[in-house]
């Protein structure tokens, strides 16, 4: 089933070579009325070889097309307008649905392993609002991806290496005690790291001790890697209870410590293809023809940086996974680092470097103010779920107070709202998050998208006829209201396959939004429990749209619940 296949077949069958068929492809538009039919084909290209204006290539093109296939096609202004033959759509799209079910828009696109790096907090530090977007977004992608026949490995890259754990171990034995990190670890742990930004400002001898104590870690000293060690473990626990509230799982918690015995191999084979120059004492590879400043690999007393572990990281994941392409889900000020990356890879002689995708992604901000651990202004992830569960229990205690789970649903709603509110918004976009908006069960919000779904869902427990949804799938829905949900449900593998190529989980989550609304107006003009002989078909498209919301939801990683 693919109607825009039609629409290509049908164009390049008229104007043979002189168009090729993949630009043909390119240029085809979803006209933004209805009224103006479902597919469009400009033909502005055309004009500079016909030496006529589009206007009128599209009078003389139109009646030259196949129209068998379509309702009919007519020219509107420059534009070649396709209607296409609405029952045989609807007969198609509502039967592939049935029979596919959840399954329905997935596709060979790809295959291969996907190692992508996300969410990576730190060591040592509380799950913050700043760590949301890695982890939903890397999470929607992996989902994504699988729906087009990729393997995704989802490595939780933690910070739990660099200088940050020198400050940390020299504030621990000037301010901290064994009794006050055993009873609340992360929150003692955060006011040690914070008092130390404070009192280094003014006493910058701290800095020197915290990079002394780094070093000792590097070399093995016992103290060091033992605190190390209790800080990494406590942490873990506490990353692990935000993620089962999340719903998101990995395959890979190596985080740059894991890299601490890899590193060498690829400094070494640096400075043995006489990449490795010096500068000031430290070492460094030249980028200078990529535009990029140099890559700095080892400091001047020998201590490693960011850019020595993820080469080393970049290399275990190349030989380990055999992957098709790595991704690297960070935060769009990262940028110039992995071009760096890249260009080191590239400069060593590895074409694989192009296999590599930073997918970069705009911050949050609480009263437009940037997030930042180390000056104390932090929005604790944890917290801001649980006052979303609380909202939209308030919500549904209004909507359905004799709701049977309605913890249950809370939760999946409360956390559910949070993961659509980011994934919903364009990656690269910064936003400001106020959790009120976000919660709302109307307007662009996840709950929205949720009660539409627990809405068709009542609609289909309701119905008093008995019906097989594969069998009565091909009964013909002769609905001109439905025309619009039918085509939002005929988009899904397009959507998806968009998603997947610009690793952008918010065309699934405006496709959601869309699609939601495109039904409750259908429902809105249109009595669908009618006993008529229209009413199979009806609750056929029902179940369709529940279908295709429930899924378009999972792949953003957010609960569908049946009841709300």
């Amino acid at each position: 089933m693919d109607f825009k296949q039609q629409v290509i077949d049908a164009i390049t069958a008229v104007l043979g070579d002189e168009l090729p068929k993949e630009q043909v492809a390119k240029l085809i538009e979803t006209p933004k009325s209805n009224d103006l039919g479902d597919y469009a084909f400009p033909t502005f290209a055309l004009a500079k070889t016909r030496h006529m204006a589009p206007v009128k290539i599209a009078a003389e093109l139109a009646p030259q097309i196949d129209a068998a296939n379509f309702d009919k096609v007519v020219a509107t202004g420059a534009y070649v307008n396709f209607f296409l033959a609405k029952t045989t759509f609807a007969k198609q799209v509502l039967a592939e649905i049935a029979a596919k079910g959840a399954d329905y828009g997935q596709q060979e696109l790809g295959h291969g392993n996907v190692p992508i790096d996300m969410s990576s907090p730190n060591i040592a530090k509380p799950m913050s609002m700043g760590h949301l977007r890695s982890t939903v977004i890397g999470n929607s992608i992996a989902k994504i991806l699988t729906k087009i026949g990729y393997t995704p490995i989802k490595i939780n890259h933690l910070g739990d290496w660099g200088t940050q754990f020198g400050k940390l171990i020299v504030a621990y034995k000037l301010w901290g005690s064994e009794a006050a990190v055993k009873a609340d670890p992360i929150k003692n742990l955060l006011e040690y790291y914070v008092r130390f930004h404070t009192e280094a400002e003014t006493k910058p001898e701290l800095d020197d001790e915290a990079r002394a104590w780094f070093k000792k870690l590097e070399d093995g000293d016992e103290e060091a890697t033992h605190l190390w060690s209790w800080f990494r473990a406590e942490s873990l626990k506490e990353f692990k209870r935000i993620y089962d509230i999340l719903g998101v799982e990995f395959d890979s918690f190596n985080g740059e410590a894991f890299y601490n015995d890899k590193m060498d191999k690829v400094t070494d084979e640096l400075e043995a293809k006489g990449l490795l120059q010096e500068s000031r004492g430290a070492e460094i590879v030249d980028l200078s023809k990529y535009d990029l400043n140099p890559a700095l690999i080892r400091k001047s007393d020998g201590a490693t940086l960011y850019m020595t572990r993820d080469l080393a990281a970049a290399f275990y994941r190349h030989d380990h996974y055999d992957f098709k392409q790595s991704l690297y889900v960070v935060g769009m000020e990262q940028t110039e680092h992995f071009k760096q990356l890249k260009a080191v890879i590239k400069e060593m002689g590895y074409d694989w470097a192009d296999d590599i995708h930073h997918i970069p992604f705009g911050l949050i901000t609480a009263n437009g103010k940037k997030l930042s651990t180390r000056k104390g202004n932090v929005i604790l992830l944890e917290k801001v779920l649980g006052e979303a569960v609380d909202l939209a229990k308030e919500q549904i205690a209004e909507k359905h107070p004799d709701l049977k789970n309605a913890d249950e649903v809370a939760e999946a709603v409360g956390v559910g709202a949070v993961v659509f509110h980011d994934l919903k918004n364009e990656r690269i976009d910064q936003f400001d998050f106020n959790l009120e908006e976000v919660v709302r069960f109307e307007g662009e919000t996840g709950p929205y998208v949720q009660y539409t779904n627990a809405r068709a869902n009542s609609i289909l427990a309701k119905a008093t006829a008995e019906f097989d949804v594969a069998a009565d799938a091909s009964v013909t829905l002769d609905d001109a209201n439905a025309w619009p949900v039918l085509k939002q449900l005929g988009a899904f593998p397009d959507v998806i396959a968009r998603a997947a190529k610009e690793y952008e989980p918010s065309v699934i989550a405006k496709y959601a939004l869309k699609l939601a609304k495109t039904f409750n107006q259908y429902y809105a003009h249109t009595k669908v429990a009618v006993q008529d002989a229209q009413l199979p078909a009806r609750l056929a498209l029902v179940q369709s749209v529940s279908t295709v919301l429930t899924e378009s939801l999972n792949l953003l990683g957010v609960k569908a619940p049946k009841e709300m």
